[in-house]
Order: C-alpha cells, then sequence, then structure tokens
C-alpha cells in the first residue's frame, strides 16, 4: 500500500503485510474476502469481494464489527469509490439448510470472487479456502489483519444490514433491522411466540425449538452432520 495509508494506529499499520507480501511474490489483482451473517438465524450468509487500489489508500479500514454502522456506511462508500473492483454474493436460508452454514459461507465467498468484473490472480480470505481455481491464503481473523479483507467485510456487513432493514418492512414482528436477525432476546421472544418464518435457517436450533412442527430433518447428503449452529452468545456477530 502506499506510505501515506499509514497512521499511528498499530492495527493500521500492520493490515498492508500480506497484499505487500503477495505483490513481492509477483501477485499484480489481490482481492479481500470475507463473509458476514454466519450466526444469523434469519436469512442469506452475505460475502464480498474487493480489490482494492494501492494508489488510492482509504484511512480507518478496520474489522467490521468494531466499526459503528455510521462508520461502517462511510467507509462502504469510499471503498465502492476508490477500489478496483468489488461484488457481493449470497447463499440463501434454504442452501444453508441443505449444506450447512460453513459451506454455504463458502459458497457465497465464491460468488462473490466469480461476480468481480475483474480476474484476481490471488485471494486472502477470511479463515477459509474456497473452491476456485485460483491462489489464496486464509488468515485467521483475517479482517482485524488484513486491509483487503477488512473492506470485504465492510461492504459485505453493509449491504446485509440494509437486506435485513428491508426484511423487516415483511416481517416486522422480528425486530430484524435492529437485531440483524442474530440470537437476541427480541428475536427469541418472536420466535416463540410466532414461530419461523420461512426464511430462518431450519438447521439452527434457536431456530427448530420455536416449530410446532418438524420441517428439517438435517443435511443433504449426510445424515450424521451434527447441527452446527455454534453462535449461541446473545447479540450480533460475523
Amino acid at each position: 500500500m502506499a506510505r501515506s495509508s499509514a497512521t499511528s494506529d498499530r492495527s493500521i499499520r500492520c493490515v498492508s503485510t500480506y497484499e505487500n507480501l503477495a505483490r513481492e511474490r509477483g501477485y499484480t489483482c489481490i482481492a479481500g474476502v470475507d463473509e458476514v451473517g454466519r450466526g444469523s438465524l434469519f436469512g442469506p450468509v452475505f460475502a464480498a469481494a474487493v480489490v482494492l487500489n494501492p494508489e488510492r489508500p482509504i484511512r480507518g479500514l478496520k474489522d467490521s464489527k468494531v466499526l459503528d454502522a455510521g462508520e461502517r456506511a462511510d467507509l462502504a462508500a469510499e471503498i465502492q469509490r476508490k477500489c478496483l473492483g468489488w461484488a457481493v454474493g449470497a447463499a440463501d436460508a434454504f442452501e444453508i439448510d441443505q449444506i450447512n452454514i460453513y459451506q454455504a459461507s463458502r459458497l457465497a465467498m465464491r460468488r462473490a470472487v466469480e461476480a468481480l468484473a475483474l480476474r484476481p490472480d490471488y485471494l486472502l480470505i477470511d479463515a477459509l479456502k474456497i473452491d476456485v481455481p485460483i491462489a489464496q491464503e486464509p488468515l485467521i481473523d483475517g479482517d482485524a489483519r488484513c486491509r483487503a479483507i477488512a473492506a470485504a467485510s465492510i461492504v459485505a456487513k453493509v449491504l446485509r444490514d440494509a437486506c435485513m432493514g428491508r426484511w423487516q418492512a415483511i416481517f416486522p414482528a422480528y425486530n430484524l433491522a435492529s437485531n440483524k436477525g442474530y440470537s437476541t432476546p427480541d428475536h427469541r421472544k418472536a420466535l416463540w411466540e410466532h414461530g419461523p418464518t420461512a426464511l430462518h435457517r431450519f438447521s439452527f436450533e434457536p431456530v427448530r425449538m420455536s416449530c410446532r412442527e418438524v420441517w428439517w430433518s438435517g443435511y443433504r447428503g449426510d445424515a450424521a452432520q451434527q447441527d452446527l449452529f455454534a453462535e449461541t452468545a446473545v447479540g450480533g456477530g460475523a
């Protein structure tokens, strides 16, 4: 990244390392990839792929979860304006219930990469590997360590949050605009009182336990898989 993007904040200085190392190895089109909504009880998991422009640095890129909504919105607009390319992919609740949330997250990431108008030759991905014939590096806590992944997390979260706001008008009882579909007390209360909608994730135990009838009987092709809902803490998440 350009020298002008450095600040006194250590997290901002160090996040350029992975992109710079990839360029030193000869890669020229580097995309950061991240997903959001993995722990939500409702709706699709979103992913974004972003190719930052090293000639147009963006200050303040961080893990989307540590930014407030206004900061995220401003940064998402700046990312979309300054980057070389960005795209979003998703996997819906039906796909999540068929193949599990882990595989659905990988699918959403792959769709985001494939939707890019330009072809990246290297991917920096938050924690996972995806099924595309492109060199890639998964980074644990990548959204907090890598500028490109942080940018992808911000774009994906802003767009997913906007989607939840639109679903609020269709399903007002679940307070989706506020809880973003996560396992908050108000969301769980609404599930118990009204039952799940068709867009809830029935493979997640809190949704399944609120059903009056059995609507989900296991992942497609592997009945031995266990329930993969691990986001038991109250509140939002990535």
